[in-house]
Formats: structure tokens, sequence, C-alpha cells
């Protein structure tokens, strides 16, 4: 086993490189870039000092100190990412009722959020390296826009395809890019060595106490180091923290610290350098590879954050804040490889409608920033939650660990209000869309819920009743889908009302979703006889468990309830959802929910239900 785990640690630390951190390896494309270009900045060598000692030690602080270190430890049963924490803290905080219902609600909205950083940042990215078309000659500056749609254009189509074939590219080809950024650093920096004198705080602190007001500007484009940031809490349960925490201490952090320094060098050498540092950093004969290389990175870095979008969406599927979608799984053996057509080309839309709205990653940079910012900030609450609530730690020491973190991401953040007319709207407009839809969905679900009980009757009485004066009894299982264990499904009102049988044997399933990532085989089934061949079931599931109905029943042979596939058909009720006048959510809410509600995916191919065995009975609920 243990020689295994060695074997096993580089392949992993290579996939992590990779995947974990391909938008924080591509953010040396434009993030230096951007803050000369504010034009805050006077072009002064103490000044680039001061802003190269300001990246590196927002690098140290914001990801080293803060994800790296501190937030990789608050693992959900070895998942990360903002569902996970988010999981964390309202189990954390589950007898603060009050509490819990503002942490969930904010939770969401960083979940959000994250879809308008996933517009911004796959359109930033590659627009950016094919910008390096520009240095190569002026001629190229037309087709930088059709090229760059044409690549995001092959890497949506891709999707459905999943990633198993060219993932294992993924690693090494991002290894060169790290090793590639690192020696056009050091090329500059043997030119120029005086510039690792940055590495020093003072400078930094000097910076800052000489120029606070420009210091608070610039920390809008400043915050563009660290892209992807939270690729690394996201990613925890794909690589493990050691995996994660090698690659950055190992091979990231030491290549981006070479690169940012030697573009600082390449600046004091060549102050008009300042128009495109990174790409001229390269020698004439190296442009065109390195635009190519620079390209295939932004695309990895694209391809995790779509991956990771399809993840989030069904996590958050799982937990009930979005109807159900229609889910493809791409590789047999992998479960977590899945392909979600609506948000693969809901997301290519969105990126292309911004890359020709901004036309430019300088442009894209003022609409980068806001979204992201206020996630780390959302994290770091959420954290300082888990730490306090869940693992008891001192309260002075729960401040004084998250405090810094907070007092940073909030500077961060209140910087970034600065670009929220230059574009930082945009990203805050998908977000809150997404986020009205998810609470719309959750609410307008709590409504149905609550009317079905209302008009619930009371399964044991009521099969008592039925049994009084028994129907013809059929051969074979009907599994009856409900949403409360104990009431009567329509579809079983349906199916005695219309066809005036029951089959031999009935079960009356109840699917269950909780806060935590997985949920194993012995958590999964609970059953409860009701007598007459007639059984209660309710199945558990995490929010990444795969629901498989049939798979799950053909568990309960070892508790004398044994199902024959061929003789089993699945009664599920279509509910079509009324909006009306008066209590429950706004008009225009229960609209939207009844529109959402009617789109919804199927919920025999959600469950995994053979489809030549069910059986849909209609009904309608006023809401």
């Amino acid at each position: 086993m243990s020689s295994n785990n060695k074997t096993s640690l580089p392949a992993l630390t290579l996939g992590a490189i990779g995947v974990v951190y391909g938008d924080i390896g591509t953010s040396v494309l434009y993030a230096v870039k951007e803050v000369f270009h504010t034009g805050h900045v006077p072009f002064l060598p103490e000044n680039v000092y001061g802003v190269l000692s300001m990246f590196f030690w927002t690098l140290v602080i914001v990801v080293a100190l803060k994800y790296v270190v501190l937030v990789l430890r608050a693992d959900n049963n070895g998942e990360g990412g903002l569902v996970a924490m988010l999981a964390l803290a309202s189990q954390a905080v589950k007898d603060k009722p009050q509490l819990r219902k503002v942490l969930l609600l904010v939770g969401i909205f960083g979940t959000s959020l994250f879809y308008g950083d996933g517009v911004i940042t796959p359109a930033i990215s590659v627009l950016s390296s094919v910008e390096g078309l520009e240095v190569v000659s002026p001629a190229f500056r037309s087709y930088v826009i059709p090229l760059t749609l044409v690549v995001l254009f092959c890497l949506f189509a891709v999707q459905k395809r999943g990633t198993a074939g060219i993932g294992k590219f993924f690693g090494p080809i991002t290894l060169v890019w790290f090793v590639t950024i690192a020696v056009l650093g050091v090329m500059h920096i043997s030119g120029h060595p005086e510039i690792l004198k940055a590495l020093n705080p003072y400078y930094a602190l000097r910076f800052i106490y000489m120029h606070p007001l420009v210091t608070f500007i610039i920390l809008g484009a400043m915050v563009l180091c660290v892209t992807g940031a939270e690729a690394l809490y996201a990613d925890l349960g794909h690589f493990g923290k050691k995996p994660i925490r090698l690659a950055w201490f190992l091979i990231v952090m030491p290549a981006l610290t070479l690169n940012y320094f030697g573009q600082g060098a390449l600046l004091l050498a060549e102050p008009g350098a300042v128009q495109n540092p990174f790409f001229m950093m390269a020698p004439a004969w190296a442009l065109l590879p390195l635009v190519l290389l620079a390209t295939m990175a932004t695309v990895i870095a694209s391809q995790a954050l779509i991956s990771g979008a399809f993840s989030i969406t069904k996590q958050v599927v799982q937990l009930g804040y979005l109807p159900r979608l229609n889910l493809q799984h791409t590789n047999v053996r992998e479960a977590g490889q899945i392909y979600i057509p609506f948000v693969n080309w809901g997301l290519f839309v969105a990126i292309v409608l911004a890359v020709v709205m901004f036309r430019s990653s300088s442009n894209l940079a003022g609409a980068y920033g806001i979204a992201v910012t206020l996630d780390m900030l959302i994290t770091t609450v959420l954290t300082f939650f888990v730490i306090r609530y869940r693992w008891h730690y001192p309260l002075a020491l729960c401040i004084a660990a998250t405090g810094a973190f907070f007092v940073v991401d909030l500077a961060f953040f209140t910087s970034n209000l600065l670009k929220l007319v230059d574009g930082g709207w945009f990203p805050l407009m998908i977000g809150g869309g997404i986020f009205t839809l998810m609470i719309t969905w959750k609410d307008g679900r709590a409504l149905v819920n609550e009317k079905l009980r209302s008009d619930a009757i009371d399964l044991p009485s009521f099969l008592e009743a039925v049994f009084t004066s028994p129907p013809t009894r059929v051969e074979g299982t009907a599994v009856f889908l409900t949403g409360e264990p104990g009431s009567v499904p329509n579809a079983l009102l349906h199916n005695l009302k219309h066809n005036k049988v029951l089959h031999e044997q009935n079960l009356f399933v109840t699917v269950r979703s909780h806060e935590v990532p997985w949920l194993g085989m012995d958590r999964r089934l609970e059953v409860e006889p009701l007598g007459r061949n007639c059984w209660q079931v309710v199945i558990h599931y995490g929010f990444k468990n795969d629901p498989d109905i049939p798979k799950e029943l053909s568990n309960l042979r070892g508790r004398g309830c044994g199902l024959d596939p061929m003789t089993t058909s699945y009664f599920l009720s279509r509910d079509t959802v009324i909006p009306t006048i008066g209590s429950g959510m706004a008009d225009w809410r229960e609209k939207l929910f009844a529109q959402m509600h009617r789109n919804a995916g199927a919920a025999a191919d959600f469950l995994n239900l053979p489809s030549n065995s069910v059986v849909e009975m209609g009904s309608k609920i006023e809401i």
C-alpha cells in the first residue's frame, strides 16, 4: 500500500499542476501589464520594486497561507469547494437556525458568483494568449477576436466527448508551461538581479505608505495574480491535500515568482515593454511557439473551470437549489466526469458575449475581480464558522486566523468595486441571475412540498382502508416515488382510480439528499415493512453521489424484499405547477418557478430508471 502511495503521489502532483493551477499559472499573461495600464502608477524603478513586492506577498498571503495552509484543512469527507464548505458551515451551526439560514443564503450567493467568474476567466485567459500575435506583428490584430472565438468554440464543442483521452496531457503541458515561464524569468533576472530585492516586504510596505490611494486603486488589477485561487480548494477531492501543496511549493509558486520578477527586470531595462511585458520577454524566434503554448495552457485552464461548473451544478441540483438537468457521464470508469449540455452552451454564449463586448484582455480585466474577490470573502467568512463551531477552536484564535485574511479580502473587494461601471457589473449580473433562479427554485419547491403535505393522506391508514376490500392483485412489483415518507403518492391514487389494480409487491420510495459529499452503502437505505408485501423505503444520498434507484433497490434482497427487474414498474407523478395570486412568492417568481418546473429534466433519467419500465401519472398543484 505504501509503495502504491509513493508511486501515485508524483502522478497526482502532476495532475494537480494541470487542473488546479492552470488559471493562476496563466495570470502572468496579463497581471503585471494591467497594473501599469491603470495609469495610476508612475513608471519609476522604486515603483516597479514596490509593485513586484506586492505581487509576491499577495501570492504568499492569499494563496500560500490562506488557501494552501488554512482552507485546505477544511475538507468535507475529503471534498472541497464552496458547496462543501457551505455544507460544513451549515452543519456546524445547525443548532442556530437563523444563523444557518443566513449562511446558506451567503454560500449559495457565492456559488452563483462562480458562474460569473466562469465566464470572465476563460474569456480573459484565451484572449490574452491570442493577443500575443499582436507582438509578433501588428498585422495580426484584426484576427485576434475571430481566432479567440474559434478556439473557444472548439473547446466547448469537445466537452460532450469528455476529457478522458486528452486529460492525461494536461499535467505535462502545464508543467512545460511553468518551466517555460520560469526560464523566461531567469533570463531577465540574470541581467538585473537587483530586482530580487523586491522579495523583501519592505518595498511593498513602502509603496503602500507612500501611495495609499494608488495602492487601493491598483488592488483591483493586483487581484489578477490570484486568478483561480478558489480552484485549490475546489479540486481537493480529486487530488488530496499533499499533491496540491507539493505542486504549489515545488513548481507553481517558484515559477510564478521567477516570471513576475523577470517581467519586473524587463521593465527596468525597457520601460516600453509595459505594453505586453510577458510576450516581450521572449526572443523573436520563440514568440510564435510561446503564443501556441500560452493558448494551450489557457485552454487547459478553461477546461478545468468548465469541468468545475459541471460538478458544482450537479451538487447544487442534488442540494435542491436547481431543477434536474440533462446530465451525461462521459467516462464509464470515472463517476466525476460529466457533461451538462445546458451549462456547457450557456457558458459558451455568455463567454462569446463577453469577448465581443469587451474586445480585449485589458477591457476584460475591468470586468474581472468583483465576483472572485466576493467569493474569497465568503470563503473566509464560512471558514470562521467551521473552525469556531465545528472544530471548536478558541474565539480569539479563530478571529486571529481568519481576521487578517478577511481584511485582505475586503481590501481587494472594495478596490474592485471601483471597476463596477467598467465591466464589473457583467459577472455580478450573471451571478445575480443564477442566484435568483436558485432561490426561486428552492422556495418554489418548499411551497410545492407544503401543498403536498397539506393534501397528503396517511399511507398506513390508507393501505388499511384499501385492504379491507382489496382490489385485484397483479404479478410483479410497483415502485412508487414519493416526496414524503408516510404519505400516499398521487401516482398510487391514479393507478387505483384508472387501472383498479394493485401489484403483488409495492414499494414506496423517497429520495433524500444530504449536506455531505458522500454517503456509504451502510447508510444508504432505510426500510420499514408496512404489511401485505408493502414497504416504505428511504434512500439517502450525498450531494456528490449519483442517484441510481434500481441499483439501490437491488440491495433489498437480503431484507425479504426481492425485486425482479423484468417485472418491476416505476410509477412517478408528473406534477404541473399552477401559479395563483395570493400567499407564497411574488407573482413573477411563481411564474418563473412554474416555467423552470416545466422544463426540468425527466425524473426517470435523473434517478437512472429504465425507460421501458416507467409509468408517469399527471397531476396539478396550485401554489
